[in-house]
């Protein structure tokens, strides 16, 4: 080989260029038989490159995600529950609500499905390389305690304030002290009207005064919440129940 290939490979190598490395000679064969240009031999060569990093970084949004589990919206069977709009869900995960940063609020009794479909429209956009977090209710509640208590809620709050989108997850499950209900408002206030927000929720909005154990502050919240928001209602079976029931008929 001469020593001009031998130096572009010493170069590719010193830049850390991996792919363009492993491709370098099929790209050059590939350029020649079919009588590329300068300018398309090196978009060909740069793309693998692009391919492996892009890859890279979409394996690194969805990991810092946090994201309980992995399930796609591919895996959801909107069979077993007919009341829920597909069109709707797949309007969703084109990102368009984010977009116009409106919140959706999934609302239903345990097992119907509310954070595979949260999870699932999280990951559609950690893929487009869109700032995702996910995080339960009662965890929230607990980190913005604790960085009140070391006078860094400020920094806390502008941290799960620059998530363009943040799954908040079983609201309702526990009850909320007056005081952290202050904390939770504050982050819902600052990033309304700027930013999207995921909730999912077991219990009605007129019960949300006893989870946050004050009607005015509740009510506050849910003005924030469902001004620029889409609800769903998922009325249906448990999958829980489903795969028992799989299990019993085998």
């Amino acid at each position: 080989m001469n020593s001009s290939y031998q130096q572009l490979l010493s170069n590719l190598e010193y830049l850390k260029l991996k792919q363009m490395v492993i491709h370098l000679s099929d790209t050059i064969d590939f350029s020649t038989k079919n009588e590329l240009s300068l300018v398309d031999t090196l978009v060909k060569l740069t793309n693998y490159e692009i391919d492996v990093r892009e890859k890279s970084m979409i394996n690194s949004m969805v990991k810092v995600a946090g994201f309980p589990h992995r399930k796609e919206i591919s895996a959801f069977d909107f069979d077993f529950q007919p009341a829920i709009s597909k069109q709707q869900i797949l309007d969703f995960t084109s990102l368009r609500f984010i977009e116009d940063k409106q919140n959706i609020i999934f609302m239903g009794t345990s097992g119907v499905g509310k954070t595979h479909l949260a999870t699932s429209i999280g990951i559609a956009a950690a893929k487009k390389r869109t700032s995702t977090y996910f995080i339960k209710c009662n965890e929230l509640i607990l980190n913005l305690m604790k960085a009140k208590l070391e006078n860094r809620l400020e920094a806390r709050l502008k941290h799960y304030g620059k998530y363009k989108l943040l799954i908040i997850d079983e609201i309702g499950y526990l009850p909320i002290d007056k005081e952290d209900a202050k904390l939770f408002f504050q982050l819902i206030d600052l990033r309304y009207e700027k930013k999207s927000t995921i909730l999912r929720t077991n219990i009605g909005f007129k019960e949300w005064d006893g989870v946050f154990q004050d009607t005015k502050l509740a009510n506050a919240i849910l003005d924030r919440v469902l001004h620029h928001a889409e609800v769903v209602n998922i009325v249906g079976p448990s999958y829980r129940i489903k795969d028992h029931l799989k299990q019993d008929d085998a």
